[in-house]
Formats: C-alpha cells, sequence, structure tokens
C-alpha cells in the first residue's frame, strides 16, 4: 500500500461541484492500493503516516510527527500511484488493486487511522475529484507498506 504524503498548510477536496473534505495545516495522502495488499499494510501505512516526523521542531529539525503536532489528516484515493510505469509511455495497471479490493483496504486504512487520529477526513473512493493543496515547504514523502 502506498502513501504519497504531503504537508499542507491547506487542502480540499471537491466532486460533482461539492466540496468532500477539508483541513488545515497538517498532511495530504494520495493512497494507492497494490495487488497483495490486506488490512496489515492499511494497519502499517496508518502507523506510519501519523509516526513519520515532517513538522519542525524547536531547533527547525523535521522531529514532529501530525500527532505531535496536532494537525489534520486528508486522506485521498488515487489508484494510480499503485501503476507499473517501468518502460514505454503509458501506465499498466496489472500491479494495481482490482477495485473492490482497492475500496475494502483504502476504507480500512481510513478507518485505522481515524480511530488514531479523530482530526481525519476522506476523499470517496471511485469519484471523479478535484484536489487542492498548499503543500508546505514543499514536503512531499512516498511511503510504502509492502506485503511480507
Amino acid at each position: 500500500m502506498i502513501g504519497l504524503l504531503q504537508r499542507v498548510s491547506r487542502a480540499r477536496v471537491h466532486s460533482e461541484g461539492r466540496t468532500l473534505a477539508a483541513i488545515e495545516a497538517g498532511l495530504l495522502v494520495l493512497v494507492g492500493v497494490e495487488r497483495g495488499d490486506t488490512e496489515r499494510e492499511a494497519a502499517r501505512l496508518a502507523g506510519r503516516l501519523l509516526g513519520y516526523r515532517v513538522f519542525a521542531d524547536a531547533d527547525g529539525r523535521m522531529n514532529r510527527s501530525v500527532r505531535d503536532r496536532g494537525g489534520a489528516v486528508l486522506l485521498v484515493p488515487q489508484f494510480t500511484l499503485a501503476a507499473d510505469t517501468r518502460k514505454g509511455t503509458r501506465a499498466g495497471f496489472s500491479t494495481a488493486a482490482d477495485p473492490d479490493t482497492g475500496r475494502r483496504l483504502y476504507e480500512a486504512l481510513c478507518a485505522e487511522v481515524r480511530a488514531r487520529h479523530p482530526a481525519t477526513c476522506s476523499g470517496r473512493f471511485g469519484a471523479d475529484m478535484q484536489v487542492e493543496l498548499t503543500n508546505d515547504g514543499p514536503v512531499t514523502f512516498w511511503l510504502r507498506a509492502a506485503p511480507r
């Protein structure tokens, strides 16, 4: 399971002209589910996202997590993160989970993050969404919880 974590000063996700979710300072995480992922990877990724140190401490070093800082989390499904881009000029999706598995595991990740960090909101799986963000830094990390 992949999480593209971005430290943001604000972010929102829209669909069909309506705002689905919005946060101020915190993390916007684009989520991709890969073939072979299970609830175990969702739980591992949740822990990594919430514990990853991307916010500055008193010395200006990235030593604080979103939990330490009290920021919000916005999770947005993005199946294209699981694409195979190793060759050619068009992505292949044989490495992505099938839609039913992707939905189930994305929702499991959302539930796990919400249980550990109530200031969490999410986009809608399968929806055509528009994402607005102000990347703070910019700071972006690609995290992966691979099946063991």
